[in-house]
């Protein structure tokens, strides 16, 4: 076994990390349109990078002007006992982050999702309207970074409040949501309107380990980014934290720092081959790297690693 593993990850190309299409763009403006229609904003964010990769223009264009919640979705992915801790360091690091919850999307009991419109009711209640107090219904902006849960959200809150379901498309890639569509209702008494708006990243991320934290959880599409590095930074953070499950899973016979020694292992415990043709027109079978790389994020995204707080590196 290794005894020395990589204690900082090398810097990669920036420009695999800056993915923003034009209708990212084109989405801020239209957000930033709305607001007049708005009432509170929630900000979804994934729960396991709670430091990583919230867009900051949010708070000078849309979230700083309203009433703000902040969701950290997808909780059940992190130890429950990092909650507070994880507020602490939130709220001394932004004064807007007053109010922050919870959720897993996929459990509509869940104490969070149930704390939403009440937080949310309470916020605009004891909030200035402004052109907006003689508005007898209540609308409410869904905001965040691609893939974190924004449409999930609104699927469950519409579900819980009105037995409906399939108000917003949800999908495990990035990017999904291109437009900021019309209002859906949510709940009939009070009347209570939610805007869906696209994912949208800052233009430019900050660092090599912030783009690569996004990737991991899938806010950055995994071909633009590519599925080898993703999986190369994944088991630099778990041999930094000596989870070595990976070893088993991958079928190599002990931990390792090299990634490319993990996929091939893990193609042969696949039984995943391809085939590459020679400049010469022939064919050779070579272990298949790439759908190895894409077992093993899965595998990290799925749980199979355990909970784990990729940014637990941020509260040392």
């Amino acid at each position: 076994m290794s005894n020395t593993f990589r204690t900082v990850f090398p810097t990669v190309n920036r420009d695999l990390l800056n993915w923003f299409p034009g209708h990212m763009g084109k989405g801020m403006k239209q957000m930033q349109q709305k607001l007049k229609q708005v009432d509170c904003v929630i900000e979804v964010h994934d729960a396991r990078i709670p430091l990583s990769g919230r867009n900051s223009e949010f708070r000078y264009t849309i979230s700083g002007v309203k009433p703000h919640i902040l969701v950290l979705n997808k909780k059940d992915k992190i130890d429950r006992r990092l909650q507070g801790q994880i507020v602490d360091r939130l709220q001394q690091e932004d004064s807007e982050a007053r109010h922050i919850l919870f959720t897993n999307c996929k459990d509509q009991s869940c104490n969070g999702i149930r704390k939403v419109m009440p937080l949310a009711q309470d916020l605009i209640l004891s909030s200035n309207r402004f052109n907006r107090a003689d508005q007898k219904e209540y609308c409410i902006m869904i905001i965040g970074v691609p893939n974190v849960g924004k449409s999930s959200l609104i699927n469950v809150l519409r579900n819980r409040h009105l037995n409906k379901k399939g108000a917003s498309q949800v999908g495990a890639v990035a990017g999904i949501t291109r437009s900021v569509l019309n209002k859906i209702k949510i709940s009939e008494d009070p009347l209570v309107y939610l805007l869906d708006t696209p994912g949208i990243l800052k233009p430019n991320i900050a660092d090599t380990e912030t783009g690569l934290r996004l990737a991991l959880v899938s806010c950055l599409q995994d071909h633009l980014v590519g599925e080898e590095l993703i999986a190369d930074y994944l088991l630099y953070l778990l041999n930094k934290r000596g989870n070595f499950k990976y070893v088993e899973l991958m079928g190599l016979k002990e931990p390792t720092d090299s990634i490319a020694e993990v996929l091939i292992a893990g193609s042969k415990h696949l039984d995943k081959t391809v085939r590459v043709r020679h400049y010469d027109g022939s064919f050779v079978i070579r272990p298949d790297a790439m759908l190895a790389a894409r077992h093993m994020i899965k595998a990290f995204r799925t749980g199979a690693f355990g909970k784990i707080l990729i940014d637990d590196d941020k509260f040392v």
